[in-house]
């Protein structure tokens, strides 16, 4: 609300709704910086971020908090009250008022505005008031409503708030986190301090208050403050009878007075603020369901704090139909058709022969699927086929349906839904959207979610809530296979329903042919390359695994010989500060909440200034350790069939570029001996006579001379040359063959540096240079090649004017915090929109690779196959007597998959394993 001046006699509540009476009131009043302080500081910034930079843990533990007292106390209406910037009144008396807080944590920045958000969103009011705290909102609020007679719960950890307690004030204060709140009334009170809630403030004026750094008198605490007020009757009279207190204690009062004096008149509640005093402003039940998924949305919470928010925020009956976007209309999921197999041939080629929307239950695991039951949704009928129980003719008639291109059909998860049905040799043709691919294409910077969460995002529905009565159902009344039936009719409705708004979403973001044309078919390639997996030698494994357990070992021994021999647990934060900082003396890590940090980053800086050997080994024990959680992961992941099947993503990395899980084939380092000698373990199939690898030289690079149009970098590749040797000589002004590995690499650096977002600071940590010379290196390098620096800086300014970046695919990045007031998020987003355009081009074309390579094999006969994709590299299994066709096709694949300025470069090698395959 604007700024407002006291009024000496507050209005009081009144209501515009006339079955409302003050009397009935239960009012809740949060004192919001409190609370979102308490809530950054009980849940770790780190894990909890909205993908742009921005930490979000104040605000989920705040709507957490929020939701569990709502649920808890069941009030009529709420108010979260905030400080404003700037101080108040209070701070014209005393100056040093709260003076002695720490600096506000970066992290932290933001989030109030964003939690400000949420609460518009969810219908509750907030309010400032400049030249007061969000203290005397309260204070106005609660004595008003117990004037009225109501009642009000005031939640905050502020002991200011104690005075206000009164048998129709409650106070509730966070004791533990933000989970657990301890209940203040006026016995509890008196029972903690000895006094009642009115003489709360005479106590603190005696006794001081740190946090607001307000000094008391000195050696007087809370029990000689409380025997005094209750002697004389309050601190009017302890200070007019300050002369009978004898002992050091009464001269100190004496001595101090003046600053008793001024504590009370600065702990005082202000009570009577002009505030809307309309009972219907702070009523619950005006929440916007769509509102809130979309801040939800930006912050990337997941669907489970969706489904937790209370119906009694929302308005009644939430947005009608039409604004929720719900999808056109369908039949009663409970109305599902459970065919039997007489019945499944005639369902197919009659109901379902213009397309289906269509879920599955079942597995995929270790390369193997399966399921059972399969779900079909069109706009008039609901169907659940029974997979296992099919005769010969009904299993020829779904074959043949799911195998048919020219029957549109969708599903949440093409590759999965492919994956099951492969398991019961079922193949699937005609895919129309994949919902999970359309999302991503979207919103690339939201959280992926699941088919429930999609629906509780587009749909307002809450598909995990019914599938979690129907398994409760299940629980009580036993395998009731038409309670399964409905739910997985429901799954598939709601896959129908949400196709024509992604798809609607698809045509407004101008992304509708990346969906068609490269990501749903290269899904399918992927799917195909998963299921076939890449063959792993075990015992090379396992080799590898007692070397590094030896070396492990060694190292560790190593480390605590340089420590008096003491075997501290080498993986502990805590044992290591002691080690690090108390015995050893080292200079001072970052500080965290649980004392200086020992990340690796913190130890190469140490050891860097300190050389000292028990940094070298801690950090090669590190570095051990981590190779063996990487070889156990593998060993854990290998099939049956002495196989790996790892799983490749299209919508987790907002660039475009595919990652890799279960397990992650993309961790294992190629740039040292020890994550070389891992890809040893990967060797050709059985039948098949070598491993191909291909990949792209420099393609970065190569995108940003395309896309800066830099004539330097241009006439670099077109020559041949050795890229970052020319690009030295130009940045230091020698001649080619002057350029020595130290001017090489750090052009090199800065080269790549840009094509990342690289800061100078960055830059300067990379190099171990100063930031001055890494400014000084990168001016060179904008002099010499100043069409990228024109091209960083613009594409910086048409990503601000446009919200987006763009790849030469068109692959949009939303960046909204380009013009964001909050600097970390600003610059966040800045270093996004420079490498954005790069990384997500360099995704798009070994993308298109692909698809050209699996085509061109296939048109060719070759039973050769692409098993894996890792960056920018192809791995491909090569049958016998195919090596120089399959060297053809890759190569053309690879080389023609998108037209630039500069020629595509890509490199070969061929071995019986794939560290032998490296080129």
């Amino acid at each position: 609300m604007s700024a407002q001046d006291p009024v000496s006699d507050p209005a009081p509540l009144t209501s515009t709704d006339p079955a409302a009476e003050p009397a009935d009131v239960r009012f809740l009043l949060i004192d919001g910086h409190a609370m979102a302080f308490r809530a950054f500081f009980a849940l770790p910034a780190d894990s909890f971020t909205d993908g742009r930079g921005q930490a979000t843990n104040a605000v989920y533990g705040f709507v957490r908090m929020l939701v569990n007292v709502v649920q808890s106390e069941q009030p009529t209406h709420v108010a979260v009250a905030f400080d404003l910037a700037g101080g108040t009144f209070r701070d014209r008396i005393y100056d040093q008022y709260k003076g002695g807080r720490e600096e506000t944590p970066a992290q932290f920045i933001g989030q109030i505005a964003l939690i400000e958000q949420v609460l518009d969103a969810l219908g509750v009011t907030w309010l400032t008031v400049e030249d007061y705290e969000a203290d005397d909102i309260i204070a106005t609020l609660a004595t008003r409503t117990a004037a009225d007679g109501g009642s009000a719960l005031i939640v905050s950890s502020d002991r200011d708030a104690i005075q206000l307690v009164n048998d129709a004030v409650t106070l509730l204060q966070p004791v533990k986190g933000m989970t657990e709140l301890r209940r203040m009334t006026p016995a509890a009170i008196e029972e903690k301090y000895q006094v009642p809630p009115e003489r709360y403030p005479d106590l603190a004026a005696l006794v001081g208050e740190t946090a607001d750094n307000l000094p008391g008198v000195p050696g007087v605490g809370p029990k000689t403050a409380a025997k005094w007020i209750t002697r004389f009757g309050g601190l009017e009279g302890v200070l007019a009878h300050a002369d009978e207190i004898t002992g050091k204690a009464g001269q100190a009062l004496r001595d101090h007075r003046e600053d008793v004096e001024r504590n009370r008149r600065m702990n005082e509640a202000v009570r009577d603020l002009d505030l809307p005093a309309d009972l219907a402003r702070y009523g619950l039940g005006r929440g916007d369901t769509i509102a809130l998924g979309g801040i939800f949305d930006d912050l990337a919470f997941g669907p489970t704090i969706r489904r937790d928010i209370p119906a009694v925020f929302l308005a009644p009956g939430g947005a009608s139909a039409a604004e929720q976007g719900t999808g056109p209309e369908g039949p009663d999921p409970a109305d599902v058709q459970r065919p039997t197999p007489e019945q499944v041939p005639a369902l197919l080629r009659e109901t379902f022969a213009d397309g289906a929307a269509l879920d599955l239950r079942g597995s995929w695991e270790l390369g193997e699927g399966d399921c059972d039951l399969l779900a079909l949704a069109s706009a008039d009928d609901l169907a659940v086929i029974d997979l296992v129980g099919l005769d010969d003719v009904a299993e020829r008639a779904v074959a043949g349906w799911l195998a048919d291109a020219s029957i549109p059909k969708v599903a949440y998860d093409t590759k999965l839904a492919a994956h099951m049905l492969a398991g019961r040799a079922l193949e699937v043709a005609g895919w129309r959207t994949d919902l999970a691919i359309a999302e991503f294409l979207c919103r690339p910077d939201q959280r992926p979610t699941d088919l429930p969460g999609l629906a509780l995002r587009h749909l307002q529905e809450d598909l995990a809530a019914s599938s979690a009565a129907a398994q409760q159902e299940l629980d009580l009344e036993g395998a009731d296979e038409g309670a399964e039936a409905e739910r997985w009719a429901r799954r598939a409705d709601a896959v129908r329903r949400l196709e024509p708004l992604l798809r609607a979403d698809l045509a407004s973001h101008t992304v509708e042919a990346l969906h068609d044309e490269l990501e749903l078919p290269l899904a399918g390639v992927l799917g195909q390359m998963e299921r076939t997996g890449i063959a792993v030698d075990d015992d090379v494994l396992a080799e590898l695994d007692a070397q590094h357990a030896q070396q492990q070992t060694d190292v560790a021994e190593s480390a605590f010989s340089h420590i008096g021999g003491d075997r501290i647990n080498l993986g502990s934060p805590k044992q290591l500060q002691e080690v690090l900082f108390e015995r050893l003396g080292m200079p001072r890590t970052r500080r965290t909440k649980t004392g200086y940090t020992t990340n690796a980053e913190a130890l190469e800086d140490l050891f860097a200034q300190t050389s000292h050997p028990f940094l070298a080994d801690l950090l090669a024990h590190r570095d051990v350790t981590k190779m063996r959680q990487i070889i156990e992961t593998l060993r854990r992941s290998i099939s049956p069939a002495g196989r790996i099947h790892t799983t490749f993503h299209q919508n987790i990395a907002a660039t475009g570029r595919l990652s890799s899980n279960n397990p992650n084939l993309q961790n294992i380092p190629a740039r040292t001996e020890e994550g070389r000698r891992i890809r040893s373990a990967f060797r050709t199939s059985e039948g098949y006579e070598a491993l191909l690898t291909a990949d792209y030289s420099q393609i970065e690079m190569r995108i940003m001379a395309h896309l800066s149009e830099d004539a330097g970098l241009i006439e670099a590749f077109r020559s041949g040359e050795d890229l970052h040797n020319f690009v030295a000589s130009r940045v230091f002004d020698v001649e080619p063959d002057a350029v020595d590995p130290a001017m090489r690499s750090k052009t090199k650096a800065v080269s790549y540096g840009l094509a990342y977002g690289l800061s100078a600071f960055g830059l300067s940590r990379q190099l171990r240079i100063s930031q001055a010379e890494a400014t000084a290196l990168r001016d060179g390098y904008f002099e010499r090649f100043g069409g990228v620096r024109d091209y960083l800086r613009s594409s910086v300014e048409k990503a601000r004017e446009t919200g987006y970046t763009e790849t030469i695919l068109g692959r949009r990045r939303y960046l909204p915090d380009l013009t964001s007031d909050n600097r970390q998020r600003r610059e966040n987003a800045e270093r996004v929109a420079l490498n954005s355009p790069i990384q997500g081009s360099a995704a798009d074309i070994i993308k298109l690779a692909m698809l050209r390579v699996d085509a061109a094999l296939r048109e060719a006969g070759c039973t050769s196959r692409v098993l894996l994709q890792v960056h920018d590299e192809l791995v491909v299994d090569i049958a016998p007597g195919e090596l120089d066709a399959v060297r053809t096709i890759v190569a053309e694949g690879m080389g023609s998959a998108y037209e630039l300025s500069v020629p595509l470069s890509v490199g070969m090698g061929v071995g019986r394993t794939w560290l032998d395959a490296a080129h």
